[in-house]
Parts: C-alpha cells; structure tokens; sequence
C-alpha cells in the first residue's frame, strides 16, 4: 500500500513508528535512530515535522502510564496556586504540597527546551541532522552517561528536587534538541550527576518531557503540515500510523525500562551508543547513506 501523495509505503511508516516507540524512552536517542532508518527504508530524512509530531504517540502513552501522577501533580498545583494551601507567597508554590511543587518544578524545567528550541529552530531542522554530528554527540554522550552512572550516589529521590536541580534538569533535556543527545539520557545523565536514583531521574525526564514535546508537536503540526505532504515528503497517512504505532510499543517499553533500571546500571546503553556511532560512520564514509 503507497501513500500516493509522497510514495512512501504504509510499511516504512510503520517501520518508524516501530523506531520511535522502541528508542523514544531509551537513552539511546529517538530521533538519530529515526534520521538512519528512514535512509536505510530509501525514503531518506523523516524531517524535524514529522519527528516531532510521531513523538505525540510516544508522550500519549507517558501520560497514560503516569495518568494518576499527572491528575494528582495537576491538581495539587491548583490547589495551591488559587490559595487553598495558603495564601502566601511560599504556600502558592507548593511549599505544603510536594505534587504542587512537582507541577511548578515540570514547568521550569521546561523552559529551557522551549526557549531554545524556538532560537535555534533553523539549526536544528537543518544543520543539526548532519549525520558526522550525530555520531559524535551519540559516543560522546555515551561516554558522559557511562561515567554519570560509574560514579552516581544514587540517594535522592523526586521528593529532594529544588529550584537549581529542576533548571540543571531542563538544560539537560535541551541538549536533545540536537539529534544523537537523546532527551532521556540527557536527563537521565543530570539526574545521575545530581545524586538521584535511575528511578528517579527517568520518572522525572518522562513528566519533563510532556510539555516540551506535545508543544513542539502541536506547533509543527499547525506551522509545518505543508512539508509532510511536500514532494517528498513524509505524508499525512504515514504520519498518522507512526504515531499510533510509537503509542502501543513505545508504552510497552515505559513498563520494561522503568522495571530494569532499578537493578542495572546504564552501560549496555553505553556500549550500544558507541556501536551505533560507528555505524553511522562506517555507512557515511562508505557511500550507503549520505551525511546532510
């Protein structure tokens, strides 16, 4: 079955959904894996938009497995902020309340990711899918991970966040912003240097994450919907099943990674990054696929 309107196949939609969901909650990073299928599947670069806008699957499925989390964060904040904790200024920000403190300290923290994500859009739909950058930054990041966990006291949990951590946090998630990064292990990283538990640091980078993608979602759907059915493009079908299956499997891999990390460190993650860099060197110097 094609999608008449750009030729790609409902299999190679469904191919990347299947990438999405598998990588999107690993620190191993979504969108590099994303950028190398879609060469290898001969439909070239998915692109920012629809990258962005599959990730929608992937963060549905986060709010379904964190939906009490969310509902209790949504209206602990409330509580406060409208004055039933308190009325002074400390109280209104949670200082009663730590799920009220949770909503403002996901809201800082997404601030980072938004700002920047807004000063380098054109970097980063275009000069930061090189395919040598993503290489890069996926051993390096390997590396930082590897020493984060080595050398991680693992004693804090959510309950010990305060102001400077959430923003240590939020810059961390920023990183992602370059492919190859990846969101979690960005997070995840910070988390580690900071004394948290794995737990801890993944629950965390999965509400922090919430705001930052459903907006950069929702903005390339509003402003960049004429891309995805451009000559050679994703289109609007394949776009719709990757994102339905990035939903199904990529909840299915919240449940797994959120059961694992409480006993192993992150270093196959480590030893697959390096792999995967070298990877995409060897099929970039070789010809296979094409660097920009």
């Amino acid at each position: 079955m094609d999608l008449v309107t750009t030729g790609v196949s409902a299999w190679a939609a469904i191919v990347l959904g299947l990438v999405q969901g598998l990588t999107e909650f690993l620190p191993v990073s979504s969108s590099a894996h994303l950028r190398i299928v879609g060469d290898l599947l001969g439909v070239g670069d998915p692109g920012a938009a629809f990258t962005a806008i599959i990730q929608l699957g992937t963060e549905s499925a986060v709010v379904l497995y964190f939906r009490r989390d969310i509902a209790r964060i949504c209206v602990a904040w409330w509580r406060a902020v409208r004055g039933a904790d308190g009325t002074d200024r400390a109280a209104r920000f949670g200082s009663h309340d730590p799920d009220a403190r949770m909503g403002w300290y996901i809201g800082l923290g997404s601030l980072p990711i938004i700002v920047l994500g807004l000063i380098f859009q054109n970097s980063i739909e275009n000069t930061f899918r090189n395919l040598y950058l993503i290489a890069f930054t996926l051993a390096g990041f390997a590396l930082v991970l590897g020493w984060a966990d080595r050398r991680a006291a693992l004693v804090r949990s959510l309950g010990d966040l305060t102001p400077r951590h959430t923003v240590i946090f939020g810059f961390a998630q920023a990183l992602a912003l370059i492919p190859g990064v990846s969101r979690s292990g960005g997070t995840i990283t910070a988390g580690l240097l900071l004394g948290y538990t794995r737990e801890a640091a993944a629950r965390y980078s999965f509400l922090l994450a919430i705001p930052a993608v459903v907006g950069s979602a929702s903005l390339e759907a509003v402003t960049k919907v004429g891309d995805l059915t451009a000559p050679g493009g994703t289109g609007i079908l394949a776009t719709v099943i990757a994102t339905i299956i990035a939903f199904v499997v990529g909840y299915a891999v919240i449940v797994w990674f959120l059961k694992i990390i409480t006993t192993r460190s992150f270093m196959p993650f480590v030893i697959y990054r390096l792999g995967f860099a070298a990877v995409i060197v060897v099929l970039v110097a070789t010809g296979t696929i094409a660097a920009n």
